[in-house]
């Protein structure tokens, strides 16, 4: 994990990653991906089948693992992890969903320990990071417009994080089909998955994707299936046209920010379908072919100029080439079209504060607010917060919103330090007061 991918000298900003390598035989670096659409994607495909499993699907966590091998998986409480190589694998909506119910079928059915969602952030943070055997989930990078990285540690093993029995697995395959049943859709897109893993029970454990290793195959799973599918009355049934599209815009921004640009191109050159629009957009902001990606992402705009995340990806390009001022506005249209999505929101923050105007200054900071309601473990908005507050001259809060970032990083001994020189500066107001005093008291617990 030795540096962040580039253009230029500039951060991906909307899909930030960090590069991976071997570090010994089965052990590779990886690292968590935040990104507003894919996140979004993902939680389309999950929301029927958490609620009608009976799970709060706001208490489910979701994490996109950049890593090139198969796999997805629960751990650790309500916590469901992708790997890019997963997603990247699948042909359709159908498969991811279906291996979303699987999943799904592990947390209803107990088989992972469940966490109260009234857990608290350090002791939740602090699980997630033995689970991914690193020291912490560092909220690092760019992350704005959908963008940033929460940056793993070395030597992460991702083939012995879970070992589930062979009962268990059918258990969650029979849940899987009764909840696709339930919400009238197929269980053929998780057979036709489990039908593509099926050649690798035959190879050596070192050669097998994690995949195989944490969720056994076996010819009685596929029979179960098999059987059910010929009498569900859903068996053909196929996701809605939006969901599929979804899918595909999904695997090309993946693919293109995960690939070389020039693969990338020559993939989907002559590709005029959105996402092979999309892609050749990323793949040519990546090499800084400006002159060629804004003319893509405007021609995709104007083919959906409600879509927040073709905004977004404007917003980027030009930030990201220096034109600042020409940023701010596809920021705050990309939030005006999804108010609701704090990676977007931090995007226009982002670009608000790079301005340096006294009055855009304090327009970032509500932005920043929002963004850290939302997504309060994510601390590089809790740095922007800092780093805005410290502008606009309230240094107290600036100090105070050091601290959020610091404790959520694990770095207690920083976060006290922060919160000692924000409680010299602050007043004894009611909220930021008691909040102040939650965080020492959480850096002084032991890990």
């Amino acid at each position: 994990m030795k540096s962040l991918i580039r253009t230029r000298a500039a951060f991906f900003l909307a899909f930030a990653l960090v590069l991976w390598s071997s570090s010994g035989h089965d052990a590779r670096a990886a690292s968590l991906i935040r990104d507003a659409e894919v996140e979004n994607t993902i939680r389309t495909y999950a929301t029927p089948l958490f609620e009608t499993a009976g799970l709060n699907p706001r208490d489910v966590h979701i994490y996109i693992i950049n890593n090139r091998t198969l796999n997805a998986f629960v751990a650790g409480g309500l916590n469901m992890f992708f790997n890019t190589g997963f997603l990247l694998k699948t042909r359709s909506a159908s498969e991811v969903i279906g291996v979303i119910a699987h999943e799904t079928g592990h947390l209803a059915g107990g088989h992972i320990a469940r966490f109260s969602s009234q857990i608290n952030t350090a002791n939740r943070l602090s699980t997630l990071t033995t689970i991914l055997g690193v020291l912490t989930a560092v909220a690092t990078g760019r992350g704005d417009a959908g963008a940033a990285i929460v940056q793993g540690g070395q030597g992460l093993l991702l083939g012995n994080i879970l070992a589930y029995s062979r009962g268990q697995e059918s258990a969650a395959d029979q849940a899987a089909l009764t909840l696709l049943d339930r919400t009238g859709q197929s269980g053929a897109g998780l057979y036709n998955f489990l039908r593509t893993m099926e050649n690798q029970e035959f190879l050596s454990g070192t050669n097998q994707d994690p995949y195989v290793r944490t969720h056994p195959l076996t010819r009685d799973r596929l029979r179960l299936m098999e059987d059910h599918l010929k009498a569900s009355p859903y068996k053909a049934a196929l996701p809605a046209a939006a969901l599929e599209e979804r899918h595909r815009r999904m695997i090309a921004k993946l693919y293109a920010f995960i690939e070389h640009p020039t693969t990338v191109l020559r993939t989907y050159a002559g590709h005029n379908s959105i996402s092979g629009r999309y892609a050749r957009a990323i793949a040519q902001y990546r090499i800084a072919a400006l002159d060629k990606a804004l003319p893509l992402i405007d021609d995709l705009i104007a083919s959906e100029p409600k879509n927040p995340f073709f905004h977004e990806l404007k917003g980027q390009m030009l930030f990201e080439n220096g034109r600042i001022l020409d940023s701010v506005g596809p920021n705050a249209e990309a939030t005006r079209l999804a108010p609701e999505e704090p990676l977007l929101r931090l995007g226009l923050a982002r670009s608000q504060l790079e301005l340096n105007d006294p009055a855009l200054t304090k327009e970032a900071i509500r932005n920043l607010l929002l963004v850290t309601q939302a997504d309060p473990d994510y601390a590089f908005g809790w740095d922007q917060l800092a780093l805005a507050y410290g502008r606009d001259g309230q240094l107290g809060l600036a100090a105070l919103s050091q601290a959020e970032a610091a404790l959520r990083r694990g770095r207690k001994k920083d976060a006290l330090s922060h919160a000692t020189r924000a409680e010299k500066r602050l007043d004894k107001a009611p909220s930021a007061w008691l909040r102040l005093q939650d965080i020492k008291r959480a850096a002084k617990l032991p890990d």
